[in-house]
């Protein structure tokens, strides 16, 4: 019993690391894939040191919003990927998409970004919504105020962040892929939003898919897909996969 509690007490302070799952994913070399962090800069640095610094690093989009570090989270990513020498990768996700339509049209957005965590983004950045976000002067200025906060060179850099990445047999994507049609043909809104058919039929081209945005309790492995959204923001679990040829271990923060 004392040896079971010391274990609990050692996984909460440390994360957890699981056991491998043996599976014919076969990445051109080592890759690490992070889930969807939503502001959480703290479980990041508790997660980034325990990963293997020689892997290739992917991060599966949905960085801002909901948790109280979204403006520090885009600032250390950016710096990692600018510095990594391409051995850091970072996808664009639904919630990056909803800024950078905000940045773009914010008479017509803001009112779903705030809905959907933006306003924890703004405050991150000092920023705060108008108390009428009916009113497009307001709205604009808002708007105006982020991208000054932000910096040319991070909105450019978020705008530029590809959709999917692909290494031997498995592509990294935000939230699916449609499994009837390759990689390379995807359509926008499925790689962002998701696709009815992704979680139920495997793909048959023999590759894998490793994603973020659907929440799940445990990281998994199911149907040539890796699942690694395990819901940062509330459940202080963040989630990275560390993929070899032949097999994936997950290591969490909790």
């Amino acid at each position: 019993m004392i040896t079971n509690w010391i274990r609990r007490w050692f996984d909460r302070r440390a994360g957890r690391t699981m056991n491998a799952v043996p599976c014919d994913i076969a990445p051109a070399e080592k890759v690490t894939a992070v889930g969807d962090i939503h502001g959480r800069l703290d479980l990041l640095q508790a997660l980034l040191p325990r990963l293997d610094d020689q892997s290739l690093l992917v991060f599966v989009g949905d960085y801002i919003d909901r948790g109280p570090y979204s403006a520090q989270v885009l600032r250390h990513l950016f710096h990692l990927s600018e510095t990594s020498g391409g051995r850091v990768q970072c996808l664009l996700g639904n919630h990056e998409e909803f800024l950078l339509q905000f940045l773009e049209a914010p008479e017509r957005n803001a009112r779903l970004w705030f809905q959907n965590g933006g306003v924890h983004t703004l405050a991150s950045f000092g920023l705060k919504p108008p108390g009428d976000i009916d009113n497009n002067q307001q709205i604009r200025k808002l708007a105006d105020d982020l991208r000054l906060k932000m910096g040319e060179s991070l909105i450019n850099w978020l705008a530029d962040r590809p959709l999917t990445w692909t290494t031997g047999n498995v592509t990294f994507v935000h939230a699916a892929l449609d499994p009837r049609h390759p990689a390379e043909a995807q359509d926008r809104q499925i790689c962002l939003w998701g696709h009815p058919m992704f979680p139920r039929l495997a793909r048959s081209d023999g590759q894998w898919v490793v994603h973020g945005h659907t929440i799940v309790d445990l990281p998994r492995v199911r149907n040539r897909v890796v699942s690694l959204d395990t819901g940062a923001f509330a459940s202080g679990r963040l989630t990275a996969a560390e993929i070899n040829a032949g097999s994936v271990r997950f290591t969490s923060t909790v």
